[in-house]
């Protein structure tokens, strides 16, 4: 089976040299929080934030490959994903076999879930969820990850 990937972050994306990613739960949604990119996007100041709502997460993983790793070769899509440091929604062979087992399980339901990978600079991340939303929040003093 072959292994498909979409393309979700289109006109934004993470910061690309701290992030700084991470999740918490919201009942059986994930949160994921991470700085966003003003280079690239000049919408986005310096310190605002992404947060991407994975809904009905049944599990979650970081791992280890970072971008000189996936240029290497060294990532299991590093051959067939289209390129490092977006988000995508993948399908078809998952190539879970490759993984170690550092997965947090909430829960083993996998009916209606979609894969979702986000390459960021230092790690990459992966979850199932029935869907995502991407809300930003603006720069302030009172804002942190």
């Amino acid at each position: 089976m072959k292994t498909t990937f979409t393309k979700l972050n289109d006109g934004w994306n993470a910061e690309p040299n701290a992030p700084g990613p991470k999740v918490s739960w919201d009942g059986s949604d994930l949160i994921l929080r991470f700085y966003l990119n003003p280079f690239q996007f000049p919408q986005f100041d310096e310190e605002d934030i992404g947060i991407i709502r994975f809904e009905n997460c049944t599990r979650y993983r970081f791992g280890t490959v970072n971008d000189e790793g996936w240029y290497r070769g060294q990532c299991r899509f590093s051959k067939t994903a289209p390129s490092w440091g977006e988000f995508y929604e993948i399908s078809g062979d998952l190539k879970l076999d490759h993984l170690k087992d550092n997965w947090i399980i909430r829960s083993l339901d996998q009916s209606n879930q979609h894969h979702y990978l986000f390459y960021f600079r230092d790690e990459e991340f992966e979850c199932d969820a029935a869907g995502w939303k991407l809300e930003i929040e603006k720069a302030s003093p009172n804002n942190n990850l």
